[in-house]
């Protein structure tokens, strides 16, 4: 969504950065869906969105789009591995490469996550993990990704819940900064 608006005023990430006086490797971040911008600086915001010619309000919405798509892609997969059963989905993700095409097209959150669901069912299912991935295997997801019910608990719930989280948190999630607790609760 927000290379959408960088399009739209013919920008590239670094003139962007430039032109705002945000470090590129923020605005990177930001772009490719690491980095929340709520989770950003009012200044940031504010810079970002003079740069673009939005408001800040509108950068948020774009923002909360992206989680939204990522929460969406989540239970697609989810319902896949429910529907398919875990040797066919592990069989289809490999032999159509959907990994490296999310890795390819820069979406790196839903490669990182597809991924550690090809990992995490291989060892329940007691399969060697594929080779193919492992210089993908190295990269980590600079903010971590909660489940979306979380985002809002965390802010009421005391710090022993976020401790939680990540205690149940299924490992081959962890390794990519992605919380995931369980994979067979799609509805």
């Amino acid at each position: 969504m927000f290379k959408n608006l960088l399009k739209e005023k013919n920008l590239s990430v670094y003139q962007c950065s430039k032109l705002s006086g945000i470090p590129y490797s923020t605005l990177s971040d930001i772009f490719n869906g690491n980095t929340n911008i709520e989770k950003c600086s009012c200044d940031v915001a504010y810079r970002l969105s003079k740069t673009l010619g939005v408001s800040m309000e509108y950068l948020i919405e774009v923002g909360r789009r992206k989680f939204d798509d990522f929460e969406n892609f989540k239970s697609i997969v989810k319902h896949r591995i429910k529907e398919e059963g875990d040797i066919t989905f592990l069989l289809k993700v490999y032999m159509g490469d959907e990994i490296e095409k999310y890795w390819e097209d820069d979406k790196k959150a839903e490669a990182l996550y597809l991924l550690a669901c090809v990992d995490y069912l291989s060892r329940i299912n007691e399969l060697p993990k594929a080779t193919r991935y492992n210089e993908i295997r190295n990269f980590k997801l600079e903010e971590p990704i909660w489940p979306q019910d979380a985002y809002l608990l965390k802010k009421i719930m005391p710090k022993s819940y976020e401790e939680n989280l990540l205690m149940g948190a299924i490992p081959e999630f962890l390794q990519f900064n992605i919380v995931e607790g369980d994979l067979r609760d799609a509805c």
